[in-house]
């Protein structure tokens, strides 16, 4: 279902109150079917989400990706000052070059494949040069 549009509402003989209602009623329609457009395209595809009772948009209506526009910083800047993430970041992999080749800012972190005398590590950049995060011992329990 598409999502309503207000180019398709004329209001060239609803404006006035000398305009002939006999001549408004196909506007009116045409608005109607617009207003009905957007009630129907709530939580559809090219349409609008939903909210949940918590006020929230239903997880099903997230997008599995989301990107920023060009040349800008995706920012999560949630008012707890915490992101939290409940299982894996996957970070990835960035050689040296690459790395050097940013502009970085301090606090950034990355995995970097060759960082550490050609070895794996995490990068932590801190406001002048990448430092190195070596990666210790293998896990165990």
């Amino acid at each position: 279902m598409a999502w309503g549009n207000a180019g398709n509402v004329i209001t060239t003989n609803v404006d006035s109150a000398s305009d002939d209602p006999s001549l408004a009623r196909e506007d009116i329609y045409n608005a109607m079917l617009e207003l009905q457009a957007v009630i129907n395209g709530r939580g559809s595809a090219s349409g609008v989400a939903s909210l949940d009772a918590s006020s929230l948009v239903p997880a099903a209506q997230l997008p599995n990706t989301i990107e920023s526009s060009v040349g800008n910083n995706l920012i999560l800047a949630p008012d707890t000052t915490r992101v939290a993430i409940q299982d894996i970041i996957n970070l990835n992999p960035k050689t040296v070059t690459e790395l050097n080749a940013l502009s970085a800012i301090q606090g950034d972190v990355a995995y970097c494949s060759d960082g550490d005398a050609g070895s794996k590590c995490i990068a932590v950049y801190d406001g002048s040069a990448w430092k190195v995060v070596s990666l210790g011992s293998t896990i165990s329990t």
